[in-house]
């Protein structure tokens, strides 16, 4: 009897698998860049110290602006440095004399006084006048410009600048003054150590006529002679 035949075995080598992709696990996504965090803009300093300097600025402006109005609305014996005030509280004696008088203060600032005034229409007086004349004169308005004899002469040569034919106004020098120079009006002095200081100036747009215990009085038709005897006469 024939036998069969059985049927063939696979060999033992197993079928080769199709080469795949080598092994490990598979990789994500590509990573990209860290997002960079936004960098803030800093404080504008130099604008900000700009801004406060203008700021500042505008208020000295104001500020200055205010006191100057305060003080232009101030008398001038408030507003002008230096100002003695001798008609506070009381009112000077305006009595005529015909003798020497004996004044508190060096020079005479008011009180009694000879009759006649010394002419004031802006007389610059190159010696020492009488005290009681020159009283008178500024009982009427007038402002007294003194000043030591050592004076240099381009300070007498300013003074008389501010005073030479200004009604108002006259100028004499004056032995013994603890300063260089003095101004006197009713009842107010000042002193100054140089013709150039702008006080002078403003003394005398201050008192000039403003501070007359007689208002409206002449400064013209007065003794225009020096020294310090009394004069009884006009001329």
């Amino acid at each position: 009897m024939a036998s069969t035949k059985g049927s063939a075995r696979p060999s033992g080598k197993s079928a080769s698998r199709p080469a795949g992709k080598s092994g490990g696990k598979k990789g994500g996504p590509p990573r990209g860049r860290a997002p960079v965090a936004p960098i803030k803009p800093g404080l504008p300093w130099g604008l900000i110290a700009i801004g406060v300097a203008i700021a500042l600025f505008a208020v000295g402006v104001i500020g200055y602006a205010a006191y100057t109005v305060n003080l232009q609305g101030k008398p001038p014996e408030e507003r002008i440095e230096g100002v003695q005030d001798f008609r506070k509280g009381k009112k000077l004696d305006q009595t005529h004399v015909t003798e020497k008088v004996k004044y508190p203060q060096t020079p005479p600032v008011g009180g009694k006084h000879h009759g006649l005034w010394q002419n004031c229409t802006g007389n610059v007086y190159l010696e020492q006048i009488a005290n009681e004349h020159a009283v008178h004169s500024l009982e009427h308005g007038a402002v007294w410009i003194t000043y030591r004899p050592d004076l240099a002469k381009g300070q007498i040569s300013k003074l008389s600048g501010k005073v030479n034919n200004n009604g108002y106004l006259l100028m004499s020098p004056y032995p013994g003054l603890k300063a260089p120079i003095s101004v006197q009006a009713w009842g107010y002095q000042m002193t100054a150590t140089s013709a150039s200081d702008k006080r002078i100036d403003e003394f005398i747009k201050g008192f000039k006529e403003k501070a007359a215990a007689e208002p409206g009085a002449a400064c013209s038709g007065g003794t225009l002679k020096t020294g310090t005897n009394l004069q009884n006469a006009p001329g």
